[in-house]
């Protein structure tokens, strides 16, 4: 087992991986900006190192300033969380280079899934099922109209190296389909310096099921269950829930072992995301996340394992342990992530944060690097804190839920709290019936109103 553990990343989720390290006896290192030199995670690691100022560029992405902290500190092992350079396959090399342990998938497997173009391709050979479009990357207009032709209209042309909803252009018609082909080049361009894209059919009303992968070094694999990430705005997840009200028991174990089949013939090891759109009945591979996801606490709520402990136990190399008999799921649980942004404009609200009242009771889980006299900064991802609720039943997790909003205090900055206590009332929520459009008609109607 690791002795000491570099957590590349801020926040939530690096607060989260030191409490892991901590549980299993490991010391952690804690890497910060200048901005983030307060931060709840820098206090609490065993050592801490400022890797350059505010800009992410110059600090949480500086590749050699990360690897050169954890060189000096003695850091055996490096967790970079998510985001960041939790997926990019040149750093986990550079980790490995330098003797140390990159504590996710192996940098070919993360370059792999990290193209969407290669992703689909590998998907394919896996047995996965997936959405009709091109068999590779589009380069010209022409080319991309005769797929429309082929696959029927709506299409949405998407960038390859694209996450975030960033190069995602949908076109209705052929004269739609030129514009948005040229803008999502060029967005993929600016966004990701890659302007390669493909394009798929567009699905009316599908929901985003997504399914949790855990695997070691030895060739075992099981999967967590599923989480139902539908309610997004602007391809961006809101809240997220375990199980999925949409599926019913053969369709969950249908996926599952769908998913698990894949992995093992892809060798694929540590943890992993397979997400899916899933409409009229079907599963269609979207992506694959090669590393921890934000939303990982509502399958840790209803399974009972520690996502990130597993992460580094198979890191080490330690097998599993368990197969997917031994993985038990119990009850129903729900995330809200809170922004600090305007409820209803979405426009950021950094400052410093006055008064600060986490809920708590049974089955109610914060996860936050937040508290009273913290300055939120404007350079980074506007999350403050993830509140997951677990129930016996959907009803007792959402009676539970608005309990728990209703008692969360924050005070200094604006968050998006309201916004979460309208959806979970709302009848089209409690009665489970939503999909990933869902949200913005909402908001929409809100504007109206």
């Amino acid at each position: 087992m690791f002795e000491k553990v570099l957590i590349a990343n801020r926040g939530e989720i690096a607060l989260r991986i030191h409490r892991a390290c901590q549980e299993m006896g490991i010391k952690t290192v804690a890497v910060h900006s200048t901005v983030d030199a307060n931060a709840m995670h820098v206090k609490l690691a065993d050592e801490a190192v400022c890797i350059g100022p505010a800009p992410a560029k110059d600090s949480y992405l500086n590749k050699a300033a990360i690897i050169s902290a954890a060189l000096i500190t003695g850091a055996d092992a490096i967790h970079p969380g998510y985001g960041f350079l939790s997926e990019n396959a040149d750093f986990a090399e550079m980790v490995a280079a330098h003797g140390m342990t990159f504590i996710g998938p192996t940098p070919e497997m993360i370059r792999k899934m990290g193209d969407k173009v290669t992703a689909k391709k590998t998907a394919i050979e896996s047995g996965l099922p997936v959405v009709p479009g091109s068999d590779g990357d589009v380069k010209t207009i022409e080319e991309a109209l005769a797929w429309g032709d082929k696959i029927g209209y709506p299409v949405i042309v998407k960038a390859a190296a694209g996450g975030g909803g960033k190069g995602m252009k949908v076109a209705h018609s052929k004269e739609e389909l030129a514009d948005a082909f040229t803008l999502a080049k060029r967005e993929a361009k600016s966004s990701f310096a890659n302007d390669t894209v493909y394009i798929e059919k567009y699905l009316q009303t599908p929901r985003h099921i997504e399914v949790q992968i855990l695997a070691d070094n030895h060739g075992n694999v099981v999967h967590l269950g599923e989480r139902d990430c539908s309610l997004q705005r602007r391809h961006q997840k809101v809240l997220e829930e375990s199980p999925s009200p949409a599926l019913n028991d053969e369709q969950r174990q249908k996926i599952g072992e769908i998913a698990t089949s894949a992995m093992k013939k892809m060798g694929y090891s540590n943890v992993g995301t397979i997400e899916f759109l899933y409409e009229n009945g079907q599963f269609y591979f979207l992506e694959m996340n090669t590393r921890l996801q934000v939303e990982h606490p509502v399958t840790e709520m209803v399974t009972g394992i520690d996502l990130v402990r597993e992460q580094i136990r198979v890191a080490s190399g330690a097998v599993l342990g368990y197969t997917q008999k031994d993985v038990h799921f119990s009850g129903y649980a729900i995330e809200c992530r809170i922004n600090a942004e305007d409820p209803e404009t979405f426009i950021p609200s950094p400052g410093k944060i006055g008064s600060w009242h986490a809920p708590g009771g049974l089955s109610v889980r914060v996860d936050s690097g937040m508290y009273a006299g913290y300055t939120v900064p404007s350079c980074y991802d506007s999350m403050v804190a993830k509140l997951i609720v677990h129930g016996r039943s959907r009803n007792g997790a959402l009676m539970r839920l608005k309990r728990a909003l209703e008692e969360f205090v924050i005070e200094g900055i604006s968050t998006t709290i309201p916004l979460h206590q309208k959806i979970i009332t709302h009848p089209d929520f409690i009665d489970g019936q939503y999909n990933i459009h869902w949200l913005e008609k909402f908001l929409e109607n809100n504007k109206k109103d």
